[in-house]
């Protein structure tokens, strides 16, 4: 399996691959070799800044030669007007490399915005807002590390790091008794120390899954409030617990309040308006 570094760096290639092809004509033909250059990342609106640590590896990986002075570290809170770094190196470099950085952090940057308006309505309150898989193909080591960023926390990265159990693997396995027993054995079997999550559907799941020592947290999937509350009472601290389905940010608080510990929420990364910024010529 390949590292975080290594998918990150297969990603910049395949973006380098479909932008700049066999070359950015543009700047050859206009911009001599020699010629050098600065460029500053203007933020154009408000927000939370993420993927500077990204905007860094994609120079290093276009052109080592390129200088960076980083004045807003990500995680923080930008405004119109703001410079988040100035780079400095070979103009055809700094051309080059603009789109492929922008697409990132622009992306990254929405995402930890849209993460901290989440988790600023559960403000007060235990439970934290998780990530899905409902992600950017390509892009989900990025978007994930953006969450984080804005102040959530991740789920799963993918199908490898965790068992969840949802309401299909149940019923193609006949029922929650066996699911749960199967997914056990196969961690046994194969050595994985994986947590096991499951999905529950109605609160005599809850109750079922409550008192199974080989599962970890509890999903409450597509409950109301007063479902949750009352799923949340059941469990009584024994297993984390999760809500999911049907959560906006309209009603996230009155989740929140039932005492349940995630609420997992797919708006994070697949209903994202990328922050506004610009890579401007000094």
């Amino acid at each position: 399996m390949k590292t975080k570094e290594e998918l990150i760096d297969d990603l910049l290639q395949l973006a380098f691959s479909e932008d700049i092809g066999d070359g950015d004509h543009t700047t050859l033909s206009t911009i001599p070799a020699e010629a050098m250059g600065k460029s500053k990342l203007l933020v154009k609106e408000s927000g939370i800044i993420s993927g500077v640590d990204m905007a860094l590896k994609v120079f290093k990986k276009l052109d080592p030669t390129i200088k960076t002075e980083v004045f807003i570290k990500d995680g923080s809170e930008v405004q119109p007007g703001d410079i988040v770094f100035i780079s400095e190196g070979p103009i055809r470099s700094l051309l080059m490399a603009e789109r492929t950085m922008l697409n990132i952090m622009q992306r990254m940057s929405g995402v930890a915005t849209m993460t901290k308006k989440y988790q600023d309505r559960l403000k007060g309150l235990k439970t934290k807002v998780l990530d899905t898989r409902k992600t950017t193909p390509g892009m989900r080591i990025m978007e994930k590390e953006a969450v984080k960023t804005g102040g959530g926390e991740n789920h799963r990265i993918g199908l490898f790091d965790m068992i969840l159990i949802k309401d299909n693997h149940i019923d193609f396995a006949g029922g929650i008794e066996n699911a749960v027993a199967r997914a056990k054995d196969y961690c046994v079997k194969n050595g994985k120390d994986l947590k096991i999550e499951v999905e529950a559907r109605t609160l005599d799941d809850v109750r079922k899954l409550s008192e199974m020592d080989a599962v970890d947290r509890i999903m409450f999937d597509n409950f109301t409030p007063e479902m949750t509350k009352e799923a949340v009472g059941i469990v009584a601290g024994r297993k984390e617990t999760e809500s999911s389905g049907g959560i906006t940010i309209d009603n996230l608080r009155e989740y929140g309040e039932t005492g349940v510990d995630y609420i997992s929420v797919g708006a994070l990364t697949h209903s994202v308006k990328g922050l506004d910024m610009s890579f401007k010529a000094l």
